[in-house]
């Protein structure tokens, strides 16, 4: 394993780490390079493990040994903590950040067809909620999930760290066409169920078997929730039961509730 020493933050071979919590560049310059960053051991393992390409590794100096069993060529740089900081932006207190390329998504239909539980989101925009929710869906039974163009990048870094990792463990596709890649989902065979707190929801636990057999929890943005369209198109609209007249909870935390109801 060969080793880059960094002694400046204008070392042109590191632009990919470069001002990491600038939202608006990282989105202009990761997507459209075929790269994403992942932060930590632990996540930039999941990543090699999901069989994404590693670019680089840029690695606090000190820690450079964890990385001692990868092959000789890649390509790893070190450098001080305060060289690592000048370069992304903040502290990289896991010492370690990796680039990885991307690989191509698949279609609306492809992720689909195989699966048994799905969940479909629209709109969310939250790199935090997007990533909670991707670690929920992975540990309760999910199998892939749809999502609308304007939703966040789950490769995102902060999408990514939150997810801790599990972004990799569960396949998705971004649909072209919205809310016309809802009827892919039922021409597939899915029941689209629309969580929300509309007074015409079922309770989640009533619903049938035949709701449940093949089911696609459909998910809204944090405030306006599921968009008429979309709410016109579901099957069945379904809500969690809740008290002290609390009318709705955070997105991911409503989504782990009613990943584990339908995954009994």
């Amino acid at each position: 394993m060969a080793t880059t020493r960094l002694d400046s933050a204008d070392d042109p071979r590191i632009a990919d780490y470069r001002a990491l919590t600038d939202l608006e560049l990282r989105t202009r310059w990761e997507p459209p390079n075929g790269l994403f960053i992942a932060e930590g051991e632990l996540v930039i393992r999941r990543a090699l493990r999901a069989g994404y390409r590693l670019r680089s590794i840029m690695v606090d100096e000190k820690r450079v040994d964890q990385f001692a069993d990868l092959p000789d060529d890649a390509v790893i740089y070190s450098g001080t903590p305060e060289i690592l900081e000048a370069i992304t932006g903040f502290h990289v207190h896991r010492g370690v950040l990796g680039s990885f390329h991307r690989r191509a998504l698949p279609s609306v239909e492809q992720l689909v067809a195989p699966a048994r539980r799905l969940a479909v989101l629209e709109g969310l925009n939250t790199h935090t909620n997007l990533g909670a929710l991707f670690r929920s869906a992975a540990a309760l039974g999910i199998d892939a999930i749809v999502l609308s163009p304007n939703c966040a990048d789950p490769l995102y870094r902060r999408a990514v760290r939150v997810s801790m990792g599990e972004v990799f463990a569960i396949p998705y596709a971004k649909a072209d066409a919205w809310p016309e890649a809802l009827k892919i989902v039922q021409d597939a065979g899915f029941r689209l169920l629309a969580l929300t707190p509309g007074a015409d929801a079922v309770a989640l636990p009533q619903l049938s078997a035949a709701e449940r057999a093949r089911p696609a929890l459909m998910l809204g943005a944090e405030g306006p929730g599921l968009s008429r369209a979309a709410l016109a198109a579901s099957d069945v609209r379904v809500a969690i039961e809740m008290q002290n007249g609390v009318d709705s909870l955070n997105v991911a935390t409503a989504a782990a509730i009613a990943f584990y109801e339908l995954s009994r």
